[in-house]
């Protein structure tokens, strides 16, 4: 980002006013006339037509409110964004919130200095025409502009809406139009580029900000990040604090819109008691300690437009006072290894895939060291495993607040998993038949997993409800425990994916684990050093992919098939034995189509796209 860290300090040069409580009073004056009639909605608590009452559990509406799952486990006053930053800007303000690195060194801002440039962003969104309920959308990799941009546009009484930055122009358009975007924050050209083709398709859409790169062109109503956060000055923190202070916890202040795997994107409106009550509350059960205590560290790197990652980086962020490192854009294409060596997180978060990668490159490294090095690494990932086959199936007990139970189970005691709780979310948004459809008529939320509890009290998912295979006969085949087997017994696979739905018997697709490119992150030929000596004690002298699929390497297919067999070994009855394989010459891969931007398989397109290899299993 050539100017982004200048930027950011020169915009806290002009705000030398500031004191820790937060005042970022600038001194200008306005009227309303001067702020415009935009501001007005703002400062209303109108209940606009189709409004649910506040006695209802869910909403489809943008400015609906909620009753919140408030009971004797999760008593806590609920409190706005607003309240949670303020509570931890008196503890925590002078200490580092956010580390970006510019040019080789990391430059830093402090909590009191990240919630003044939150205020200015929410001054400029205000200047822009940001309307109440309407969205304030991001589109880039993780940033302190992202995290500013975010709060700032809550600060200012819209919702932030993550876009993954894999997105095509159409699904940024889906997710612009139905949230009412009326601000879009873009990282870079590559970005822009995409809102560029589809400006014009959105009504809402009044202003583009650029937090990375220069503007190539210039165009109206498109700024740079300095520009951006100047606009607004000429709004006075009086104006501000007002709509501040009319927001209410039970309304909406966060859209999660769905990776669209199965179908059209959904947006799942979050509102200020979810993520409020979830930083407090949730991740303490992770461990993570308040900096009073111990101030954490951690690295940015998962999309911010996941759940997951928002609420781990940005919310538990400012309410515990934790300092963020952002990651490279190229992280998990094999910088973030170097940034983790840097930083040395007390924490760090991970998707299931990543820590697979990880545990890939260990098992590489060892593969590749001496004796005595690899010794060392097979005790320490050995006492690692003691510890954590303690808790396989990786989720634990419902932490306190939160309740959850299983329906429809079956005689195996798998059953929909089911919770309430004040971490469940508001709706879908504009989607009401979606959203009656996610709850019964208690207000439980069907998760659409299936799982099982055990005499302790464990929850164990054990697959989706919408992934669970039906056979010609009628058994009902969950496909995760297989897959998962196949891939542990079988250190040469990178992915596995069950078929038979409909069908006579189960068959099953299989890649190989394969180097990535380093400039697309795309799967190569070449196989990974895990693989190769899975190869090698095969009795195969393959290298690559294409040396085991085009000749159907004897040694590694008569391999694999004894690990199947020993997969099936273990099945509960025969319906669940795989009968057919076949290797595909190519790694899953989001580029491909088959994974999501969150690395989830979607099957649909895996089945259509490799119709002819399931049509082969199945003839006569």
């Amino acid at each position: 980002m050539p100017n982004s860290g200048k930027t950011l300090t020169k915009q806290l040069q002009t705000e030398n006013a500031r004191n820790v409580s937060g005042s970022c009073e600038n001194g200008a004056f306005t009227d309303a006339q001067t702020v415009g009639r935009n501001l007005l909605p703002h400062l209303e608590e109108t209940r606009g037509e189709g409004i649910e009452p506040a006695d209802s559990l869910w909403t489809s509406f943008a400015d609906g409110r909620v009753r919140l799952r408030i009971d004797n486990s999760c008593p806590q006053t609920p409190i706005t964004v607003h309240q949670m930053f303020k509570e931890s800007l008196e503890k925590y303000g002078s200490l580092n919130a956010l580390a970006s690195k510019k040019n080789g060194k990391w430059e830093k801002i402090t909590f009191s200095e990240y919630y003044c440039l939150s205020r200015k962003a929410a001054k400029s969104f205000l200047k822009l025409g940001l309307e109440r309920f309407h969205s304030v959308a991001i589109l880039g990799f993780n940033s302190p502009e992202w995290f500013i941009s975010a709060v700032g546009a809550i600060f200012a009484g819209g919702i932030v809406t993550g876009i993954y930055a894999t997105n095509s122009p159409e699904a940024c358009h889906y997710i612009a139009h139905d949230s009412k975007t009326d601000i879009m924050v873009v990282e870079n050209q590559k970005q822009l580029d995409k809102i560029m083709q589809i400006w014009n398709r959105l009504p809402h859409l009044k202003a583009v900000v650029l937090y990375k790169d220069s503007i190539a062109e210039r165009h109206p109503n498109l700024y740079m990040m300095e520009e951006f956060l100047e606009l607004g000055d000429d709004i006075s923190d009086s104006t501000l604090d007002d709509i501040i202070n009319s927001q209410k916890p039970n309304q909406c202040c966060v859209l999660i819109y769905t990776s669209g795997t199965t179908g059209k994107p959904k947006g799942a409106m979050l509102s200020h008691d979810n993520i409020t009550w979830t930083s407090a509350h949730c991740s303490r059960a992770g461990g993570m300690q308040p900096a009073e205590v111990q101030q954490e560290s951690i690295v940015s790197y998962l999309p911010l437009s996941h759940i997951a990652a928002q609420i781990y980086d940005l919310w538990t962020g400012i309410k515990w006072g934790e300092q963020v490192y952002f990651a490279e854009p190229d992280a998990l294409k094999g910088s973030l290894i170097n940034t983790l060596k840097e930083v040395q997180p007390t924490s760090h978060m991970g998707v299931p895939r990543v820590w697979e990668k990880i545990m890939e490159k260990l098992k590489d490294a060892s593969a590749q060291s001496g004796f005595m090095k690899k010794k060392m690494l097979s005790w320490a990932m050995s006492l690692s495993l003691e510890k954590n086959l303690h808790g396989s199936n990786s989720c634990g007990k419902p932490v306190p607040g939160c309740r959850v139970k299983l329906v429809d189970k079956d005689t195996e005691g798998n059953g929909e998993i089911c919770f309430w709780g004040r971490t469940v979310f508001m709706g879908y948004l504009n989607m009401e038949d979606r959203t009656k459809e996610s709850f019964d008529e208690e207000g439980w939320l069907h998760s659409g997993d299936l799982g099982k509890l055990d005499n302790d009290g464990f929850l164990y998912v054990t697959g989706r409800i919408k992934d669970l295979i039906i056979t010609a006969g009628g058994e009902n085949v969950p496909p995760i425990p297989i897959e998962d087997a196949v891939k542990k017994e079988l250190p040469i696979v990178s992915n596995a994916m069950v078929i038979g739905d409909k069908k006579k018997f189960l068959s099953m697709f299989l890649t190989l684990k394969s180097v990535l490119d380093p400039d697309t992150s795309d799967p190569t030929d070449i196989l990974t050093e895990q693989a190769r000596d899975f190869c090698q004690r095969s009795g195969s002298k393959a290298t690559k992919v294409s040396d085991i699929v085009a000749t159907r390497d004897q040694a590694t297919y008569r391999a694999i098939q004894e690990g199947i067999d020993r997969v099936n070994s273990t099945a509960t009855n025969r319906v669940h034995c795989i009968q057919k394989w076949i290797v595909l010459p190519r790694d899953f891969s989001i580029s491909g189509g088959e994974l999501g931007p969150t690395m989830k398989l979607k099957r649909l397109a895996v089945l259509e796209k490799y119709r002819n290899e399931v049509d082969s299993f199945y003839k006569e």
